[in-house]
């Protein structure tokens, strides 16, 4: 997750975050069989995998770039991959749907964000729409971008640590070195953040998606969602709706899920309201990490 240093306020020019993977990956990835097999599902625990691994371990995610993967239905050759691998890295959270509806071996399964359960934001009201191959969710129920809480992030890449630590024994120490160097890198942009939080002082902002509740609740934003698509331009009905919460909610900034267009950014100056983009990092982005 790349925080181009700051929301830092909303007097100055406040940037919050995009961030990159370096290559996409398949259903099954073969080219290690040798290798303990983890599958992960969802870029961020792919990503603390592959740091704390290294080369000890074959890391897939599956999911395609195009679809969100809390709400993507794997193949079936892609569930017979899960289902076949040495670990599983699962977000919890109600984030994966379609493990619901399948076996998958329980031994091998870690729920990386059961250590904070209690501390689950759980939203009312049913909120459902259709965007992407995925079709029609809804995003009422458990809020599920946990990892956007950079403490709760810690405690995830904590789970994949023992996990991994159990799986292949040898490699503990170098696995413990790794962590610790994530850990101390979240903890940077958690504190980060946190003074972003201070500095924007409570001013309303509105994001494009209900996916923000564990950033907003952490850092302190005062943020109240829409159901916007970045590549969908608002139509009136939309621009209604938002006038609406601005009513109440005088946000001078929208915090996008991914580059919005042209169009839609136009709209929103033109009522007195600027675009940042903060992408969570749910999926396999473009270029760099989940750092950087």
């Amino acid at each position: 997750m790349k925080v181009h240093h700051t929301i830092l306020s909303i007097i100055g020019t406040l940037t919050l975050a995009s961030c990159g993977d370096p290559g996409k990956e398949t259903a099954r990835q073969s080219e290690h069989p040798d290798k303990p097999q983890v599958y992960a599902t969802n870029y961020p625990l792919k990503w603390f995998a592959d740091k704390m691994a290294g080369s000890a371990a074959n890391v897939v995610y599956p999911a395609p770039p195009d679809e969100d993967p809390a709400f993507w239905k794997p193949a079936d050759d892609v569930v017979a991959a899960f289902q076949e691998a040495d670990l599983i890295l699962m977000n919890g959270a109600t984030y994966s749907k379609w493990a619901d509806k399948v076996t998958l071996p329980s031994s091998k399964i870690v729920d990386t964000s059961a250590g904070f359960a209690p501390n689950f934001i759980v939203t009312q009201g049913e909120v459902t729409h259709s965007h992407g191959p995925g079709g029609a969710h809804s995003h009422s129920g458990t809020a599920f971008t946990t990892w956007l809480d950079l403490q709760q992030g810690i405690q995830q890449a904590a789970a994949v640590r023992d996990a991994l630590q159990k799986l292949i024994p040898a490699q503990k120490d170098q696995i413990t070195e790794r962590f610790n160097e994530i850990k101390a890198t979240l903890e940077s942009l958690d504190q980060r953040l946190l003074a972003v939080g201070k500095r924007i002082n409570n001013a309303p902002i509105v994001a494009s998606h209900p996916i923000y509740q564990y950033l907003a609740r952490r850092y302190g934003i005062n943020l109240k969602p829409m159901l916007w698509e970045p590549e969908v331009v608002p139509d009136d009905k939309a621009m209604t709706d938002l006038q609406t919460l601005i009513a109440t909610h005088p946000a001078k900034w929208m915090i996008w899920e991914g580059e919005p267009a042209a169009e839609s950014v136009a709209k929103l100056k033109a009522i007195g309201i600027e675009s940042v983009v903060f992408d969570p990092c749910g999926n396999t982005p473009d270029s760099g990490d989940f750092i950087s």
